[in-house]
């Protein structure tokens, strides 16, 4: 990694290069995708859930995304990517730090003969190995939380955006009211120093011009997702021996369930946000 990333960003690539932390996410969170979902009923499942916060997000881009250039920034396992090309016809970059993951990613690509219309670049958000003004959309799903330097990677957005291109992008971020000290075992969990909030990107967004397009305010989805996926987990315990340390299962338990108390208390938040570049293209 590039001694110009900053610490936060490789403690989290090391931590989603680790064998438990892709087993977890790969067999327990959805695989396809891990992010947070927009649940219909209760016990849902998560792939479900978390296909439908992808839907959800494209609905807000409507004919703009047709056969649209689009970056997927902490792109995971490629999931999104993958919709967005079959079902838009898109063009899709994938920047993500962890080397794992971004394997997995490939061999998906190849399995689903999309490797020709989605690039994986092994890179931060806070370096994006991309030229000016290259995409008419940029998307990102619960993934600038874990960025050492959040406005850095704004303007990173910000560069590889052309002129009139969108941004949309949902995050786990704390109440713009949270008092301080509150989220620490949140953060200690995730080696994080703080949480954005919709306050620093609406602030953000305004210091870069943008146009604030849609800020919905999903947060009772992200309790919903904790609590899921600590079930799931929960229940899959004896199955996942040899694959998933016990001591990691331990600690993604208890550390989900800081999320999911945090949420019950109003300390967090959680939605799809969504800017516009100005000027046309």
């Amino acid at each position: 990694m590039s001694a110009n990333y900053s610490e936060i960003v490789d403690v989290a690539r090391d931590y989603y290069n680790s064998d438990d932390a892709d087993n977890f996410y790969y067999q327990v969170w959805g695989g396809e995708d891990i992010h947070i979902g927009l649940y219909a009923e209760e016990g849902e499942s998560i792939a479900a859930a978390s296909s439908r916060t992808v839907a959800a997000m494209a609905e807000q881009l409507k004919d703009k995304i047709v056969k649209s250039n689009v970056v997927d920034l902490g792109a995971g396992y490629g999931g999104s990517a993958r919709w967005l090309a079959k079902t838009f016809g898109c063009r899709v970059s994938c920047v993500n730090l962890s080397e794992v993951q971004n394997g997995r990613n490939r061999e998906m690509n190849r399995a689903a003969s999309l490797d020709g219309v989605i690039d994986v670049y092994d890179a931060s958000f806070e370096q994006v190995p991309l030229p000016d003004a290259t995409f008419d959309l940029a998307w990102s799903q619960d993934s600038i939380l874990h960025g050492g330097d959040r406005s850095r990677a704004l303007d990173e957005v910000d560069r590889i955006l052309k002129p009139g291109g969108e941004f949309i992008f949902t995050d786990p971020m704390q109440a713009d009211d949270c008092p301080s000290g509150l989220l620490q075992p949140v953060l200690d969990r995730l080696h994080l120093d703080s949480l954005a909030s919709i306050g620093f990107y609406r602030a953000q967004g305004q210091r870069l011009g943008w146009q604030e397009v849609k800020i919905a305010n999903l947060t009772p989805q992200l309790v919903n997702h904790y609590t899921r996926v600590r079930q799931e987990l929960a229940s899959r315990r004896d199955t996942l021996s040899g694959a998933v340390s016990e001591a990691y299962i331990d600690r993604m338990i208890a550390g989900l369930g800081h999320w999911i108390d945090a949420g019950d208390a109003g300390l967090l938040r959680w939605g799809i946000l969504h800017f516009r570049k100005p000027g046309t293209h």
